[in-house]
């Protein structure tokens, strides 16, 4: 197997492959990049058993007869990879004895990879639906719930991000029982309604490999009963979804909420900032005192004797009201709107209180929408 890359292209691709490859692999070989040269297409499989990213990358090669695959040490390959200038590489492969030989102009470096043949292979795909949707979309929707996903092993269903699919749109769903986010579209139907629940990790390193493209593209998402499969440009993914059933999150969410609190994001988001330094640092909490034309923010850590508020103006409707929150959980959800303005809605201070970007009527032709639970807590007397 011979071949020739460019050092720096060569190592951006197969640095966004590495994402799936755990660093304490029980089996060597899935260590290990999987190459497989044909005609001038090198493809480049890695897996963690549960996730498999491919990419086919175009390279220089002399005519060969038939297929060659070998199995290769992924974190020495990058280590030698990261040494190198933009210059090209000849890779001179021995498939019999897995001798790996890569040549620089007078530099010449030898490793030892494994016989291909030993590799995982992939899911096939069976009685599978699709779906397509761009590619910025899919990013945006990650983006917005994966922060608010659980970390709980004892909860796997939790960790991941619920997908509903419907004729009438997509809906994405995040939730760690002490806040919640629920993203919809409307520009992405399917022919039947179903849902499944995408693992965390593998969605991350989708929306990571996406984002650094830029360009917005069509993916083509199909999914069956036990895996989704992921196809853009030169890119293939394939995972395991989460087993199990996702938590009722619709029963979760407030109906009744009569207080109604708009505020400037930007200005909430830099006073909780500022504030929440000063709260108790196991409970995070910040108290929210609510009145018709002002809200003040305030927090204190009683063990350190610090305290800190600030009065920043709102509009709203409603009974006065004091309330608690998690000033992390507050300041994540905020960040992850880009409106002027949000709408918070209450109903009492100790159920949850559920945010909203608030838009002007221009922006009512939008494609999506974004709900944000977060739950309370206590407020000391």
């Amino acid at each position: 197997m011979n071949f020739i890359v460019n050092s720096q292209q060569f190592l951006k691709q197969l640095q966004s492959l590495s994402g799936v490859i755990a660093s304490n692999n029980t089996m060597p070989i899935i260590g290990c990049f999987h190459f497989l040269l044909e005609e001038n297409k090198l493809t480049v499989k890695t897996t963690d058993l549960s996730t498999t990213l491919v990419a086919q990358i175009e390279v220089q090669t002399p005519r060969i007869d038939q297929p060659e695959a070998v199995a290769i040490p992924s974190k020495m390959l990058l280590d030698v990879l990261k040494t190198f200038d933009d210059v090209p590489l000849t890779f001179n492969i021995d498939t019999t004895t897995f001798s790996v030989e890569i040549t620089s102009g007078e530099g010449q470096y030898k490793l030892v990879g494994m016989d291909a043949a030993t590799y995982p292979s992939m899911p096939v795909k069976e009685s599978v639906n699709k779906v397509t949707i761009g590619s910025n979309a899919l990013v945006e929707a990650i983006n917005k719930t994966v922060f608010a996903t659980s970390n709980d092993e004892m909860h796997q269903q939790m960790s991941g991000i619920f997908c509903e699919m419907t004729p009438d749109g997509i809906t994405f769903v995040a939730t760690d029982a002490h806040k919640l986010v629920r993203y919809r579209r409307k520009d992405v139907q399917s022919d039947e309604s179903t849902n499944f629940i995408l693992p965390k990790k593998p969605i991350t390193i989708v929306k990571n490999i996406l984002a650094a493209h830029k360009e917005d593209s069509e993916i083509q998402l199909e999914y069956n009963n036990t895996n989704l499969f992921l196809s853009f440009d030169n890119m293939f993914i394939v995972c395991r979804l989460v087993d199990g059933r996702y938590p009722n999150y619709e029963a979760a969410i407030p109906k009744d909420n009569p207080n109604k609190l708009i505020l400037d994001r930007v200005s909430f988001l830099n006073t909780l900032r500022r504030v929440s330094l000063f709260a108790s640092e196991a409970t995070r909490q910040v108290r929210l005192s609510i009145s018709n034309d002002h809200i003040v923010i305030s927090a204190e850590d009683i063990e350190f004797s610090n305290n800190a508020h600030e009065t920043i103006p709102c509009q709203y409707e409603g009974d006065s009201m004091d309330i608690g929150f998690n000033a992390k959980f507050l300041t994540e959800m905020l960040n992850n709107l880009e409106s002027e303005q949000v709408l918070i809605e209450l109903s009492h201070p100790s159920r949850a209180g559920i945010i909203f970007p608030y838009y002007t009527e221009e922006d009512s032709d939008r494609n999506d929408d974004i709900l944000m639970l977060v739950m309370p807590v206590m407020l000391a007397n």
